[in-house]
């Protein structure tokens, strides 16, 4: 089985390898038809595509990631406080 970081390199080629296939091929400058908006379009889409792939690589998220997590875990003890103090109170009634 792959890990995250693999899997986000190896898709990241994939896209890589469709945008050098496919770039020579495209009709990009002949004015705005609809060929060239189509070529705009999916160029602009592969391009996000890498750009995502490079972001999960790169982990520029990873101290957003830690914070979530801590926030994550207050609320989760906050949450059991809660429900031990409805327990309690309804075992003292």
């Amino acid at each position: 089985m792959l890990n995250k970081t693999t899997k986000h390199i190896l898709y990241m080629s994939v896209a890589l390898g469709m945008l050098i296939y496919a770039v020579p091929r495209l009709s990009i400058g002949e004015g705005w038809t609809l060929p060239t908006v189509f070529a705009v379009a999916w160029l602009l889409f592969a391009l996000a595509i890498v750009a995502s792939h490079l972001h999960a690589i790169l982990r520029v998220d990873e101290a957003m990631d830690a914070q979530l997590d801590r926030v994550k875990r207050h609320r989760r003890r906050q949450l059991a406080q809660l429900i031990e103090r409805r327990i309690v109170r309804r075992g003292g009634q």
